[in-house]
């Protein structure tokens, strides 16, 4: 059971209810794996991880990384070259001129000057191009505040598509790009073969675009009543909202 965190189980308040907690704990009781798939960095996973009782594990920045919940550490799965990296915010800057770009690494992150900071990211560092670029990382963002999110990746989609994987979670303004080939799917098929478990036996929850992958490939897909659009349209059922508790509904269906 796979499930993204922001819009699908974490509710509009940023908070995840004791009811959601319980259904997960209703399905590892029963013997089934879970794992949160999510845009989010591990830097802001340690209060995620204490609401689940330091246990499970998280994949992180679209699939570019694994957080283990139980231990606080981070297992790099698939980063984005220093080449590629230089190459994507060049091909960006020339497509929407005054963008901002920021870049999550394993450990930290980091942003040039035109970068407009928001939430998490208030106190990012902000460096050259030599340095920002200079290391592999997870996650390579853009923002410019004239787009909406959709805008934004339809515009940059077509100039930086065969460099990177591009998506968006609905940050404000904001387009992620991991590296080629890797999201929430690749990252997901690859844990659940370890395990033995084919994709048919997956059940995934998700929001936004950058779930999509993940609705596409699992064997049962819910998009939770909030979902984007183009979510609702993918997923195989729409369940209750997020802040209905609409995963903890189905899964205790699953699992009573």
């Amino acid at each position: 059971m796979a499930t993204d965190l922001d819009g699908t189980i974490v509710r509009g308040d940023g908070t995840i209810s004791p009811r959601t907690v319980a259904a997960f704990a209703r399905v590892e009781a029963a013997g089934a794996r879970f794992v949160l798939v999510t845009g989010r960095p591990p830097r802001v996973m340690p209060e995620i991880a204490a609401v689940f009782g330091h246990r499970g594990t998280a994949i992180c920045a679209n699939g570019a990384l694994a957080y283990d919940m139980r231990t606080d550490t981070i297992e790099p799965l698939h980063l984005i070259p220093p080449p590629v990296l230089a190459a994507t915010a060049a091909a960006l800057r020339a497509a929407v001129p005054g963008i901002g770009i920021a870049v999550e690494y394993p450990d930290g992150n980091a942003a040039d000057e035109l970068f407009q900071a928001i939430a998490w990211d208030l106190d990012i560092a902000r460096l050259g191009d030599a340095a920002l670029f200079g290391q592999p990382a997870s996650k390579l963002l853009g923002r410019h505040l004239s787009y909406s999110c959709d805008d934004l990746l339809a515009l940059v989609e077509p100039a930086i598509g065969g460099l990177v994987s591009v998506t968006h979670s609905n940050g404000k303004a904001l387009i992620e790009a991991a590296a080629l080939g890797v999201s929430k799917a690749t990252a997901v098929a690859e844990l659940a073969a370890r395990h033995g478990i084919g994709r048919q036996s997956v059940l995934a929850f998700g929001d936004m675009p950058n779930d999509l992958p993940l609705l596409a490939w699992a064997g049962v897909s819910c998009a939770v009543a909030n979902a984007h659009p183009e979510v609702l349209a993918a997923a195989g059922h729409v369940i209750g909202a997020n802040d209905d508790d609409g995963v903890a509904a189905y899964l205790e269906k699953l699992f009573p």
